[in-house]
Parts: structure tokens; C-alpha cells; sequence
């Protein structure tokens, strides 16, 4: 017990006479399965409970609720703090996941911990985030609910004064225009303001003319933050939503996402596109690891959290970026392209993940003036570590002369990968560029992707990155970890995570398939001949596991004060993590055995 509390808040500000005198007063109880713990619905607390082992549902509103419990907690979870410092019947209800110990710490004692000044800060932190469902946290999850009204719809031959008119008579700020061969046009307040009026143009014309077509629309059921994604990414006021068989069902805007669990990132965005300085900059971004875990414990999938991580990322960068060649009035940023790679260009980045980049620069750029750039550069990765973002001197940085290439140098260079991949890092370059997207400047296809788009047909490529995807295997263990007897830590990233985001990478190439994120990747990879529907919606779902666990990890190291970190330490971990971990690293490396056994007789690339 001394050791699990030690680790855990509000005890682990305790010395160790204070935890020695908390534990001399304390309780263990078992719990059966299923059993009630507490329920302070009914009587006020007049303890204070801690698991000790196994896991606590609680619902923190009277009743059951269908969807399930508010909160799971694991070994050193704290509950019913709330009911015993008020004497209120406020809750929560407790109800033990297979056998439970729980440790009961009498009411005095307790009180007297949350008056030190740890443990109001372990109030603070967990008064302050919302632990009741409520109408504007249940709903949201896809972009359906965010429709408040009926789309307000024009005709390919009004004029813009009668598009106008539409939306003053609707008081909407768009008119989405049916293009007759199933795409739509768009035309918004603003386009109005800066293509007509701005432009000198005649009230009559023709709206279509001035709208944008073809519009970007997204389908129903898709997930909110993805439809926010598609908002932020291509500054739109506002994205048609489709029903399956193409008509128009309704129309999303910024604003209807504020209530939506991914709607605080777009308030956090928004401050880091109006800071005026470094200062300010940095100040706003040291927020993402509190937005994280607002998300975390608002329940949200994994998938949505590193979404909405990625989209502050990319702002911070781009702002960081803007802010840098304001300095230097010499540089011409309109004559570069920045590309995010890694986990962040799969947008699957966490707390701990490093901001990786390349830039490709017009061929009118010559080596002197990129020799400036990059000196420009290493100021926006000062800029980016002062924000709280891990930047990795050894790694991949457009500061780095291998990482800012004009146009030409990176098509004859990723053309050198893929006949010698062998030569000069050209394995490891391919991998890296094949997660690239790019932030700033042309949106388009790279001067790299336009290469690596016929990388199927070089089969001698494909198949040795086949042969680096099956090399790094999933493991509970490594050799190095045998040797220096560190059997108590498992290395999520590099033992499970890498090793899958490396068969989804592959899978999807070797289907032709542009996705970037490792679970589209998996899925427009299902069927293949490596690749099973089933191994396939295996992996989506043991990524989505491993990922939660990695989120949620690192959040509680946030809030002790510890640096994020891949590495975990699995006595923190409740039986059921580790049993999920064992579980996740025999399917990864259960795929990746069959796909080694397939290689040695189905052609790679058929």
C-alpha cells in the first residue's frame, strides 16, 4: 500500500512518517465482482476510498446510465472525496469490475489531507473537469448532431444580389448551390465580400461564377473532429453534410463545434493564430497538455484526441513559422513548403511525441539563400521547444541541410531512394516521406509524393520496406532489457506502436492507397493478400487500445509533474492494462509472423 500511494496523488506529496501515520489508521476490504462499493447517492461519505487493485465504476449522476459508467478507475484511484469534505449526498455510485481492493481511509485523517496544500491541488484538478453527463457532452460524437437547421439552398442561375438576399432572409451566412452532376458550390458572406464587392464586380453576376465549387463535403456519421479537421485545414466557413446516396442533409460551420467535445481546441487554435509574439505563443500553446486531458476525461476515443492535438500542432508551427520570418524580412515565405512528418502528419501525435519536419523550396531558391532559411529555422525549433514541443537536434528538422531541399533535389534524391534504397539512408528516408503533409504553402501533391506515387511499381523497394516492417517486432521485452534486468518497464512505442504504424504503412502502399493515418491505412489495406478483413479490424481495434492506454498514461504523468514518456512503468499499470498489453503485442506480432511466412511465396505488390 505505501508503495502504490507514494505514486499516486494526493499521497505522493506525503513524507514518510505522514504516509506511515495515514496507513496505521487505514482499512483494506476485498470487494467481489459486481459488488456495490458505496453509494453516495443514498448516505454521505464517511470515508475516503483508494483501489488498491482491480477496477471501480463510477457514475456520477444517480443512476445507471446505458451508455455505461463515468469513470473507470485502476490501483490508485481516488473516490468519494466530493460527499465526505461536503456531508452532501452528491455521490458517486461504486460498483467493483471483477474482485476489488479497496483501501478505506477514515474521515478525519482524510480532511486532514486535503488541507495541505497537495491535496487542494488534487481538488483543483479534479473539480475542475467536468464529471457529470449533460446534454452537450452526450451528444456530438459524429457530425449529424450538429445540425441545428435546414440548409439554405440557391440554383445555379441566381445572381449573387438574390444569394445575398437568401441569406439575409434565413440569417445564414452561406447559400450552398447544387452543381447538377452531384457536387455542390458554396457561396459565403465572405466569398461576397472579397469576390464581388471588394473586386469591383457588377451585383448581378452570376453566382456561380464566384462560389466555391466543388465544394468540400463530408458525410453523415462522420466523427466531429474530422469534420472540424476538414474546416481548419482548408479555412472553410462551412462543409455541406451529405447523406449516403449524395443529397444534401444539412450545413456545419465553426461555430457549431464549440459544444462538441473537440470545440475547446478551436478556442485554444484561435489563440495561437492571434499571438502577437514568441511570448505569447508560448504561453498559449503550454495549454495543449490540459486540453489533452480535458479530452481524456470527457471519455473521448483516442483517435479524436491525437486529431485534435494534431490541429494545435500544426497551428502552433505555422505560428511559430509566421512569427520567425517577420524577423527577417529577406526571406519570402511564399517561396517554401513545409511538411509535417511523423506521428504528427498521421495525426497520432501525444504529449511525448516530437514535432518532425522537411521543407521543399522553389528551384529558384539557391543553396546560399536556403543556407539563410534554415539559419531561420533553428529559431522557429527555439520557438517550438519554448511552446513545450519536443524537438529532436538528431532527428528529422527542416533546420537540417538532409531536410531543406528545393523541388528538384528532393524528386532526384527520393528518385535515388527508390532505385538504390539500400544506398545513402534511402530506406529510412522513404518511410519518413511517405507520412509527410504538408502545413504550409502548396497544399498539392509534393515534389516528393510525386515520386513516391509510383513507389508500387518498384517492387525491389517494396519488398525490402516490407522486410524493415517485419524486422522491428512486437515484443513485451527486449534483449537490452533482459540484460539490464528491466523487466518492470515496457516501451509502448517501439515494442507495439511502431511495429503496427509500420504494417499499416506498408499495407496501404502496397494497395496503391494515399491514406495517412494507421487505422485508414489498415482498412483500405483489408483484403489484401498480406492483409486479412479480419487481422485487419484486429489491428484497428488493438491501436485504438494501445493508444488510449499511451493518452491516458501520460496525462497522469502530466499531472504529477513528470515528463511524458513512451516508457511505462507496469506496476502503474491495473491487471487489466497489462493483460490488454500482453493481448496487443501477440496480434501485432501473430500479423506479422503470417506476413513474413506470405513473403516467402506471394509476389510483393500483386
Amino acid at each position: 500500500m505505501a508503495v502504490l500511494l507514494a505514486d499516486h496523488p494526493p499521497f505522493d506529496a506525503l513524507s514518510e512518517r505522514e504516509l506511515d501515520r495515514l496507513l496505521a489508521r487505514a482499512e483494506v476490504v476485498d470487494v467481489p465482482s459486481g459488488a456495490e462499493i458505496f453509494n453516495g447517492f443514498t448516505t454521505p461519505a464517511d470515508d475516503l476510498r483508494v483501489v488498491l487493485s482491480g477496477q471501480v465504476e463510477l457514475w456520477n449522476t444517480q443512476g445507471y446510465a446505458p451508455e455505461g459508467p463515468d469513470e473507470t478507475l485502476g490501483p490508485g484511484g481516488v473516490f468519494g472525496y466530493s460527499s465526505l469534505l461536503t456531508g452532501s449526498m452528491n455521490g458517486p455510485l461504486a460498483i467493483a469490475v471483477g474482485p476489488v481492493r479497496i483501501c478505506r481511509i477514515p474521515g478525519g485523517t482524510a480532511r486532514s489531507l486535503f488541507s495541505a496544500p497537495s491535496g487542494a491541488e488534487f481538488l483543483a484538478k479534479q473539480l475542475a473537469v467536468p464529471r457529470r453527463r449533460s446534454p452537450s457532452n452526450a451528444g456530438h460524437g459524429t457530425v449529424d448532431e450538429l445540425i441545428h437547421s435546414a440548409p439554405v439552398v440557391g440554383d445555379s442561375a441566381m445572381t449573387v444580389q438574390q444569394a445575398a438576399s437568401m441569406m439575409t432572409d434565413r440569417k445564414q451566412d452561406h447559400v450552398v448551390i447544387p452543381a447538377g452532376d452531384g457536387t455542390f458550390g458554396v457561396l459565403t458572406d465572405a466569398d461576397i465580400r472579397s469576390r464581388v464587392v471588394a473586386a469591383g464586380r457588377d451585383p448581378f453576376t452570376p453566382a456561380r461564377e464566384v462560389m466555391t465549387h466543388p465544394a468540400v463535403t463530408v458525410y453523415q456519421r462522420t466523427p466531429a473532429s474530422e469534420a472540424l479537421t476538414e474546416i481548419l485545414e482548408h479555412g472553410l466557413s462551412c462543409v455541406p453534410v451529405l447523406d449516403p446516396a449524395g443529397q444534401l442533409r444539412g450545413v456545419v460551420g465553426p461555430s457549431d463545434f464549440i459544444a462538441a467535445p473537440a470545440g475547446p481546441s478551436m478556442s485554444l487554435r484561435r489563440l495561437v493564430d492571434r499571438a502577437r509574439t514568441v511570448e505569447d505563443l508560448k504561453q498559449q500553446a503550454r495549454r495543449m497538455p490540459y486540453l489533452v486531458d480535458d479530452l481524456v476525461r470527457r471519455g473521448q476515443p483516442s483517435y479524436e484526441v491525437t486529431t485534435v492535438l494534431s490541429l494545435v500542432n500544426d497551428a502552433v508551427v505555422r505560428r511559430a513559422l509566421e512569427l520567425v520570418l517577420d524577423r527577417h524580412p529577406e526571406l519570402d515565405g511564399s517561396e517554401l513548403t513545409w511538411l509535417s512528418l511523423g506521428s504528427n502528419a498521421r495525426r497520432e501525435p501525444v504529449l511525448s511525441s516530437d514535432i518532425d519536419s522537411a521543407v521543399s523550396f522553389d528551384d529558384s531558391v539557391d543553396d546560399d539563400r536556403i543556407a539563410l532559411y534554415r539559419g531561420a529555422f533553428r529559431q522557429v525549433d527555439d520557438v517550438l521547444r519554448g511552446c513545450g514541443l519536443a524537438i529532436d537536434v538528431n532527428g528529422a528538422i527542416a533546420s537540417m541541410p538532409l531536410f531543406a531541399r528545393t523541388h528538384s533535389q528532393w524528386r532526384a534524391a527520393a528518385q535515388q531512394w527508390l532505385n538504390a534504397p539500400l544506398d545513402d539512408k534511402g530506406m529510412i528516408f522513404t518511410s519518413l516521406l511517405l507520412d509527410g503533409r504538408p502545413i504550409w504553402g502548396d497544399r498539392g501533391l509534393t515534389a516528393v509524393g510525386e515520386v513516391f506515387s509510383d513507389l508500387r511499381s518498384h517492387s525491389g523497394t517494396l519488398r525490402l520496406l516490407l522486410a524493415e516492417t517485419l524486422t522491428s517486432k512486437a515484443r513485451l521485452r527486449s534483449m537490452r532489457d533482459v540484460l539490464a534486468r528491466r523487466g518492470g518497464t515496457f516501451d509502448i512505442k517501439a515494442h507495439a506502436l511502431a511495429p503496427l504504424v509500420n504494417i499499416a504503412r506498408w499495407a496501404a502502399l502496397s494497395v496503391e492507397s494515399t491514406e495517412l493515418d494507421t487505422r485508414s491505412r489498415l482498412m483500405a489495406g483489408a483484403g489484401s493478400p498480406m492483409l486479412t478483413e479480419d487481422n485487419a479490424t484486429t489491428l484497428v481495434e488493438v491501436f485504438d487500445v494501445l493508444q488510449k492506454l499511451r493518452i491516458t498514461y501520460q496525462v497522469a504523468q502530466h499531472e504529477r509533474g513528470e515528463k511524458p514518456t513512451d516508457v511505462l512503468s507496469m506496476r502503474r499499470l491495473s491487471p487489466l492494462d497489462r493483460s490488454l498489453v500482453a493481448q496487443a503485442v501477440r496480434e501485432i506480432a501473430g500479423v506479422q509472423r503470417r506476413m513474413a511466412n506470405l513473403s516467402q511465396y506471394a509476389p510483393v505488390g500483386d
